[in-house]
């Protein structure tokens, strides 16, 4: 093949945002041959207020036509709720709090998306993530982005060595202010365009709202670790360890007169416990299992060596142990108390600045 007479094609995930509008606009400056590809991958509910794949999609064909390349828009929604949603709901279901956003970069945009960048001729795909891939000695490692308090490595650290080898961020090294000026000063009109928050296919709409529709209320008791009644909650799926809004327990102050937090389920019972106060001891936590290990470089990292880990994102990083690690599954001592340490999330290690996995905290 002349690769030297023709460009590179590189497929880059648009979503409408500043940050995919970017890394296209790059790309191309690059001199890469760029197709976007704008993913839809939830059905359920377009037409309500809180969707807003329709403009999302006008976005990213405006920027497209503005940069001069070709996008093309394709629907996984049957794959998402197959492959995450389905998952989401089970885990809901059984009293955890799982994260989508991770699922999804591992099954939708760097699986469905991959092969299907593929088909069109592309060996390389893009996205604007906030983070990093570097090759060592034969590996591909997922490094933090520059901009730490944008990091995304944590919601990819469940990407594997064929995946990163295929993959680019190049925002891994900018600031998002500095992402902002770009699409500004090459007059995108996305610039100044507000984030989005929110799962992604819940978007900015009410949570409870949204899960009531998929899963039954079922009330029961909220009681305080030592069995007194203080409440009532309306299904344990509703709720989240470290929640503090919500909770309806306004009577009940007690003599502390401290706020009242969720620090865990009584599945078998039907029982939320609470407690009062940020620092009570039940909401911390110096150690976790998790199962489901994923470890990016095909290898366990070393029991026994000082790591750091999160166990939300945008959290600061807590040094830790592992020590165990058996069959999946690990044990992780931290040297600080973690608050709220919630089942069905994520703990993600690091080594320095290399991502090196994680697991789902048990």
């Amino acid at each position: 093949m002349n690769n030297h007479l023709q460009p590179r094609r590189i497929v880059v995930g648009m979503s409408g945002g500043v940050d995919s509008s970017v890394t296209a606009l790059l790309l191309k400056q690059q001199g890469y041959e760029v197709i976007g590809l704008f993913m839809k991958n939830w059905e359920d509910d377009d037409n309500d207020e809180y969707c807003s794949s329709r403009q999302d999609l006008l976005d990213a064909v405006s920027v497209a036509d503005k940069i001069g390349i070709h996008i093309e828009a394709v629907n996984f929604a049957g794959e998402y709720r197959e492959r995450v949603f389905s998952y989401f709901l089970r885990e809901y279901q059984a009293g955890r709090t799982p994260n989508p956003d991770i699922l999804c970069n591992s099954e939708i945009k760097f699986r469905a998306f991959l092969d299907h960048a593929i088909q069109l001729g592309a060996d390389t795909i893009a996205t604007g993530h906030y983070a990093q891939v570097r090759e060592a000695d034969g590996l591909f490692q997922l490094l933090k982005a520059s901009d730490a308090s944008k990091d995304q490595s944590y919601f990819l650290y469940r990407l594997n060595q064929a995946q990163l080898s295929h993959a680019i961020f190049p925002l891994g090294k900018l600031l998002k202010s500095q992402v902002r000026a770009i699409a500004e000063q090459h007059e995108l009109h996305n610039y100044a365009k507000r984030d989005s928050t929110g799962i992604c296919f819940i978007g900015e709409r009410p949570f409870r709202e949204f899960l009531n529709r998929y899963l039954p209320t079922q009330p029961g008791e909220m009681r305080t670790p030592d069995g007194k009644v203080v409440g009532q909650h309306i299904g344990l799926s509703f709720y989240t360890i470290g929640q503090r809004q919500g909770l309806g327990i306004g009577g009940a102050k007690e003599a502390s007169g401290e706020p009242w937090f969720v620090a865990g389920k009584d599945m078998a019972n039907n029982r939320l416990i609470v407690v009062q106060g940020h620092g009570h001891p039940a909401l911390l936590s110096k150690r976790l299992t998790a199962l489901d290990c994923h470890w990016i470089s095909g290898t366990a990292p070393l029991l026994n060596h000082p790591y750091a880990a999160k166990t939300r994102y945008r959290q600061v990083d807590a040094p830790c142990q592992i020590t165990e690690l058996d069959n999946g599954r690990c044990t992780i001592d931290f040297i600080e108390p973690q608050w709220a340490v919630t089942p069905g999330q994520s703990v993600v290690l690091y080594d320095g600045e290399v991502c090196l996995g994680g697991a789902i905290i048990e």
